[in-house]
């Protein structure tokens, strides 16, 4: 096992045997935007008010409201800090608002826990400012509409900051959805909590001198772990003492969890442990804590992956078991050009920094943006919906790089 760690990048990569040949595979990235190849080490680009990096504005029709909780857990400890008396999570909520209301644009990131996903990337002293200055389309504390809308529970990858996901969890919104987005403690680069208080990734440090089969235990103990947490999410925001003020707006019984990488498995194993949860999406993730041949009772789940690592026969075998596993409404979809985090932010935030394209990484922002979010609505509309998806049914004229797997 080999893993590079720093404040911004940790990969780890797993000789995974195969019958008799190995097979190599990154099984951890988290927000892998190259350093920047051009110009002194710490120079950064310029900016202009023309020029401020803005997410891809929401596709929907309702405006976007944003507001953030900081939930406790008080009958669980946390698995990766022993003097902790409780398991604490951030969570950002994205939620269909009335327009003009708010007190303007919600902040992406704050400064520092830009500067500590950017450090050791060769970039400038500006970089993190223009991060956590990213504009983007919600309005901060806005008045939710008073109606009922399905919820979406949302998972980054390991050492990602939940406001990697924010582009899709704005359009998410927008189309009609309640979004909370999860930062568990001690699993990210640096999360403010209340008090002032930046939690690194001390999971990243657990896994630096592990042997294989023990890294591999502890990535499922993660994703098990996060299955606790979306459970409670979900208690503090449908229980009868709900933690948000607008929890009206969430119609429990439509109930979806999606993720992105580590996140992806942890969709899994929260509908592998809670029924509540109807539908799933793993964006690129390895099944650490795997579906088993029982399945996950006929809930409908979609695998989505870039083709060097998740296409049938790939280097990531979990994928071929969990395809095995599931037992109700699949797909496996790959998305030609795409890596790892095409999935999140990163794409957008690279081209706005100046940053190399990542090796392999053909597919252009804007398809990247727009694919993984008409996709990822396209299957919880139907599953939360009920509204018919001929996008679903196959590859299509109008998104040739979508491949579907039948293996």
């Amino acid at each position: 096992m080999e893993i590079h760690c720093s404040a911004n990048v940790l990969v780890m990569t797993i000789r995974l045997r195969r019958g008799t040949a190995a097979a190599v595979v990154a099984v951890v990235v988290v927000l892998t935007m190259p350093a920047a190849a051009h110009g002194s080490p710490g120079a950064a680009p310029t900016e202009t008010a023309s020029d401020r990096l803005e997410l891809p504005r929401p596709t929907g029709p309702y405006p976007v409201g944003a507001e953030v909780l900081h939930l406790t857990d008080h009958d669980r400890t946390d698995p990766w800090a022993p003097t902790a008396t409780a398991r604490e999570l951030m969570v950002s909520l994205r939620y269909p608002a009335r327009g003009g209301s708010g007190g303007g644009h919600a902040a992406y990131m704050s400064t520092e826990e830009a500067r500590l996903m950017l450090a050791g990337r060769g970039l400038g002293d500006d970089a993190p400012a223009e991060v956590s200055s990213a504009v983007t389309h919600a309005g901060a504390g806005a008045t939710g509409i008073q109606s009922r809308f399905p919820l979406v529970l949302l998972s980054p990858g390991l050492g990602n900051h939940r406001a990697t996901l924010t582009s899709l969890a704005e359009d998410l919104a927008s189309r009609g959805y309640v979004v909370a987005s999860v930062d568990h403690a001690y699993e990210s680069t640096g999360t403010v909590f209340p008090g002032g208080r930046m939690l690194t990734c001390r999971v990243c440090e657990l896994l630096m001198p592990l042997p294989v089969e023990e890294g591999q235990k502890l990535l499922k103990a993660v994703s098990t772990e996060r299955a606790d947490d979306l459970s409670f999410v979900l208690d503090r925001l449908t229980g009868h003492r709900p933690a948000w003020h607008n929890s009206r707006m969430i119609d429990p019984r439509r109930v979806a969890v999606v993720g992105h990488s580590m996140g992806g498995n942890a969709a899994a194993s929260a509908m592998l442990g809670d029924r509540r949860f109807d539908a799933g999406i793993n964006m690129d993730g390895v099944f650490y804590d795997r579906i088993p041949a029982a399945g996950v009772d006929g809930r409908p789940f979609l695998m989505l992956g870039n083709p060097v690592d998740h296409h049938p026969g790939g280097p990531d075998s979990s994928w071929d078991e969990g395809w095995q596993g599931l037992d109700g409404w699949k797909r496996w979809l790959t998305l030609t050009g795409s890596y790892h985090s095409t999935f999140t932010d990163a794409p957008v935030l690279g081209e706005h920094l100046g940053l190399p394209t990542n090796p392999g990484a053909t597919l252009s922002v804007e398809r990247s943006i727009r694919i993984t979010r008409d996709y990822v609505a396209a299957f919880i509309d139907l599953h939360l919906k009920n509204r018919p998806q001929p996008l679903l049914d196959g590859q299509t004229p109008d998104n040739p790089e979508v491949v579907f797997n039948n293996p």
